[in-house]
Parts: C-alpha cells; sequence; structure tokens
C-alpha cells in the first residue's frame, strides 16, 4: 500500500474515532496532507453547480491554533476550482475543526450536524452594492453546492445511478433497490468492493458505476477490474485495474493484493464460463459477513452467452451455480460423505437471495449440524413429532 492509499485509510477510519485519535493522526501525518485528503472528498461529493456567474468561497480548517484556508471557486457547467495564485474575492467564509469535517466526511451516514462550523456572509462590502441581490443569490447557491460536499449524501442508489450515468436503475435493470437493501449493513462501514467490468464503448471510459459505488460507501475504497487499461479513471477511493475475469491466476493475484473485499460484484462479461471462473477464484476472497453479487443472469438462457436454451438452466451455467449453492447451503442435511471435508462453499455460503437477473451470495460460517443422524422413528415419536406406531 502507498502512502498516499495509507493515509486515506487511516483518515477514512478516523470518521468514527475519538478526538485524541484524530489529533494523534494530525501530528503524526501532518495537517497539511490530512487537509488535502478531505479537499480531494469534498470536491468528489459536491453537488453539480447551479450559480451562473462564479462565487469564490473559503473554507477555514482549524487544528487548535493552526489553520489553513483552502479557497474554491464555484461556478455553473465547469469543475469547481482549487484558487492558489491570484488574489480572490471572497464572499462567503466557512471555519470548520479539522475533525469535526473529517466526522462529516467518514463519520456514521446519521451524522448530519449543523452547528459545527463559523459562517462569515460578504465578508467585504462589495463596490456596488446594485449588484448585491445577484452576488447574494449566486453566494446562497454555490455555499449550497460546497455544503454538499461536506456531508455524506443521503440520496437513493437509483439517484445516484442516473446521476453516474450507471445502467443500474432505468435501463434494462432495476438493480439498485436491491442493492440499497442488501447493502445497508454495510453503508457507514469502511468496505473494500471489487467490480468487475469497468465498462465504456467504443472508445469511452466508462467507470459510471464505479463513481456511483464511491459516492454511496462514503467510507469505501472501490476498484474495477476491465480487460482494458482505464487507469484515467483512478483517483482516492477509486482504483481500475486491468486484467482478465476469465483468467483465474489473475483474479488470484489481484485478490492477494488489493483484497481482501467486503463486496464483489460481476458485472462483466456475462459469459456463463467467465462468471463461474470468477466466482470460483473470487469466492474465497471475501470476508466473512461479506458479499458476491452475480449480476445479469439472463445470460444463463443464452447460447451465445454459453448458456442453456430452453426453460430450465443447466448445471455450467450462472443460474445453474446459484442452484448448486442451495445444495451446498445445506449439505449437512444430505447423506454424509465419510472422510470428505466440506468444500468452501459448503462450508461459507450462508445465504443465497435471487432477484429477477441479481443474485446475492452471503459469505459466514455454514456450522449448524441440523437434525442429528440418529434421530430415528422411535426418537421421533419421544419428542410427539409423530404419532407412535399402531400396535
Amino acid at each position: 500500500m502507498s502512502a498516499e492509499s495509507d493515509l486515506l485509510d487511516r483518515v477514512i477510519r478516523a470518521g468514527t474515532a475519538s478526538d485524541a485519535e484524530i489529533s494523534e493522526l494530525v501530528k503524526e501525518a501532518g495537517l497539511d496532507a490530512v487537509i488535502r485528503v478531505l479537499v480531494d472528498e469534498v470536491l468528489f461529493r459536491c453537488d453539480e453547480p447551479v450559480n451562473a456567474t462564479p462565487v469564490d468561497i473559503a473554507l477555514d480548517l482549524t487544528h487548535g491554533t493552526e489553520r489553513r484556508r483552502t479557497v474554491f471557486r464555484i461556478v455553473r457547467d465547469e469543475p469547481i476550482e482549487i484558487v492558489d495564485a491570484e488574489e480572490p474575492v471572497i464572499r462567503r467564509e466557512l471555519r470548520m475543526d479539522v475533525r469535526d469535517l473529517v466526522r462529516r466526511l467518514y463519520g456514521r451516514a446519521d451524522h448530519r450536524r449543523a452547528g459545527d462550523f463559523y459562517d462569515t456572509f460578504l465578508p467585504t462590502r462589495p463596490e456596488h452594492l446594485w449588484e448585491l441581490p445577484a452576488i447574494l443569490a449566486a453566494t446562497n447557491q454555490a455555499s449550497g453546492t460546497l455544503l454538499s460536499g461536506c456531508t455524506v449524501p443521503h440520496v437513493d442508489l437509483g439517484a445516484l445511478s442516473v446521476a453516474h450515468g450507471s445502467d443500474k436503475w432505468a435501463s434494462f435493470h432495476w438493480y439498485t433497490a436491491h442493492y440499497q437493501k442488501e447493502f445497508a449493513a454495510y453503508r457507514d462501514q469502511p468496505v473494500r468492493l471489487l467490480e468487475i467490468g469497468i465498462g465504456g464503448f467504443e472508445g469511452e471510459l466508462g467507470g459510471p458505476s464505479l463513481k456511483m459505488w464511491k459516492s454511496y460507501f462514503h467510507r469505501g475504497a472501490v476498484f474495477g477490474l476491465d480487460l482494458f487499461d482505464k487507469s484515467a479513471l483512478n483517483q482516492p477511493r477509486l482504483t481500475a485495474l486491468v486484467g482478465d475475469q476469465g483468467n483465474t491466476e489473475t483474479l488470484v493475484a489481484i485478490a492477494e493484493e488489493h483484497g481482501p473485499f467486503d463486496i464483489v460484484i460481476d458485472d462483466g462479461s456475462h459469459e456463463n464460463e467467465h462468471v463461474r471462473t470468477s466466482f470460483d477464484a473470487l469466492f474465497p476472497y471475501v470476508r466473512s459477513g461479506g458479499l458476491y453479487v452475480i449480476e445479469d443472469l439472463q445470460t444463463s438462457y443464452f447460447p451465445r452467452f454459453g448458456g442453456t436454451a430452453g426453460d430450465e438452466a443447466g448445471p455450467h451455467t450462472s443460474v445453474g451455480l446459484l442452484k448448486r449453492l442451495l445444495d451446498d447451503l445445506h449439505y449437512q442435511e444430505q447423506e454424509p460423505r465419510t472422510g470428505e471435508p466440506p468444500t468452501v462453499t459448503q462450508d461459507a455460503v450462508v445465504g443465497v437471495r435471487v432477484y429477477r437477473n441479481i443474485a446475492f451470495i452471503e459469505k459466514g460460517v455454514n456450522g449448524e449440524n441440523g437434525i442429528p443422524r440418529w434421530m430415528d422413528d422411535e426418537a421421533w415419536v419421544a419428542l410427539g413429532a409423530i404419532p407412535p406406531a399402531a400396535e
């Protein structure tokens, strides 16, 4: 792990830490380094600006007696800039303790505070008062944009999907409602998520779903895997990797370097053979309590993807894999295989939840013994579960 990645990981984890722990991090890493991490995150989270005229807003971050100023230039249809070289015309000053911004960005999703900053509106008098109404309107809009970047977004995944251009909602798929239900317990955690398939056609860079996941998991590290180099997408908390999901050695090497993962999502080629290869290689690298997700199960019925024509998917398909996992989930109820240890999936699959064209496989400890093998009719009669045989 690089020094930058290590610092980012420490700042993320500080979101639920004590004041003393955050102060110790700032002391060790330096206030400037920590602020660079925070400003990068604020820029990523900000809503699209709506003010038509440029507005400069100062964000002053303090820690003890130290104070650092970052000036954001905000205007519609342009990326938000950090103003360094020229003398800005500050329309608003926001001052906040660096510990409060760490918690705003990387604390729990329900950490929504308003009384944690100082606000100075129009610190200097405009030269022409007739400009004041327009200045006020633009400053209010720009301030809302900046503050949107200083909080955990509370939009649902459907809205995030549309905002980032992902096809997981309102396209051929309606997946995000299922994702929101399945991922709710992970939202506040510093998850590591790997998605197979970055997207991008006809020379496009792709990556909309990766950005959606980065927005949703405000403490998460997101990795994408693609056949082609998409490293131009790389930014804090988002890394594009190159590899073939049909190559077991490649997948294992990636998992060894970047895993274990809390969540793996297969939205890759949808070739049934690739889906099974990826699952077999990566499921062992999903943490206990994590999820492995397979999208686009419909290709189990498409022969051109290696599926089975007709009304029943064969055992070599993605749906066939899920049928096998249901058997593995219940392996302790089956006839005992003397001397054979359980397989990885028999030992660790604890849930298989299937919706139309998408499945969530939960990993854990499949340790329930079930009904003892020695239970016979006499034992069931003793429990009152079945009536005694007639004399």
